[in-house]
């Protein structure tokens, strides 16, 4: 690891995408899997905010580093990155496959972010984010239509639920982007105050269906979701963003995502239509903004 030290934070940031997108990858699978199962939203949830809790109060505790739980970002940050999101996606992967994910919410999430800075905070688009629109409105509309040649409901419940969680985790992007919060500091804040709001509601009013699970896939389930995603994943994102700016680290972590869901065909057997390579390749073009980079060069 020695060589990290040499690098320039613009490396480190390209370093750290490419550790959240090898999770985001993995967790665009597991998650399909949690139907397969019979893990519901709720309980994954559950288990992945209970997970990190354990491992992260005691650290804050034993190094008396619990003073900025308190302060408002942390909770927002939470409710908006943490259980929203989680349970958005998590219900999303219920109704619809790995390939509808990379297009509704990972190729969303550039759009949501650029959306969200807007709004927030009067950052306007530039040429770059109103080409990506147009690229992204083309791809959906074509797809839209090549889905209602094969059925008379194109698009279901999945499909919103991944685009509401695309606009949970815009506004996350930004808000992280503008807190002063550090890497460390926002890890810590998603995964506690998580499991603090989360947990009494699910025990006392959700459903739950652990029963019906086997405890090696609950086991998996479990030290991926509450240690990968929610630690590892939060920390190397929180850090890409500092180095490279959240629209840009937002838009190359979505390359995993849109992996995963051709992964997804071999591995979970799922269909790969022309509607869908159609949406995958127009939303996956609008986020990365490919033209960018060519010039740049």
């Amino acid at each position: 690891m020695l060589f990290y030290y040499f690098m320039s934070p613009k490396h480190q940031g390209y370093l750290y995408v490419l550790i959240t997108m090898c999770i985001w990858g993995g967790f665009t699978l597991l998650s399909r899997l949690n139907v397969k199962w019979h893990i519901s939203a709720w309980d994954i949830a559950a288990l992945r905010f209970t997970l990190a809790f354990c491992i992260l109060m005691p650290i804050l505790l034993y190094r008396k580093e619990t003073a900025f739980l308190w302060k408002k970002e942390p909770i927002i940050l939470a409710m908006i990155g943490g259980v929203a999101y989680c349970l958005s996606t998590y219900s999303a992967f219920t109704f619809a496959p790995a390939a509808h994910a990379a297009i509704f919410l990972n190729g969303c999430i550039p759009l949501c972010t650029a959306l969200a800075a807007f709004i927030l905070y009067q950052q306007p688009f530039d040429r770059h984010i109103w080409a990506s629109l147009s690229i992204m409105m083309l791809a959906l509309v074509l797809m839209g239509y090549l889905l209602s040649q094969q059925s008379q409901h194109p698009f279901g419940i999945g499909d919103g639920l991944f685009f509401l969680a695309a606009v949970w985790w815009g506004i996350f992007t930004i808000l992280l982007k503008q807190s002063q919060l550090t890497a460390w500091q926002v890890m810590c804040s998603v995964a506690i105050w998580s499991a603090l709001i989360y947990l009494p509601i699910y025990l006392l009013f959700l459903p739950k269906q652990q029963g019906h699970a086997q405890f090696e896939h609950l086991l998996i389930q479990t030290l991926f979701h509450g240690i990968l995603v929610v630690i590892v994943a939060t920390l190397t994102y929180a850090e890409a963003i500092r180095r490279l700016g959240a629209f840009k680290a937002g838009s190359l972590v979505t390359l995993a995502p849109f992996a995963a869901a051709i992964l997804a065909v071999p591995l979970l057997n799922e269909p790969l239509s022309v509607a869908i390579v159609c949406g995958l390749v127009g939303m996956g073009v609008g986020a990365l903004q490919p033209w960018r980079w060519l010039r740049h060069r």
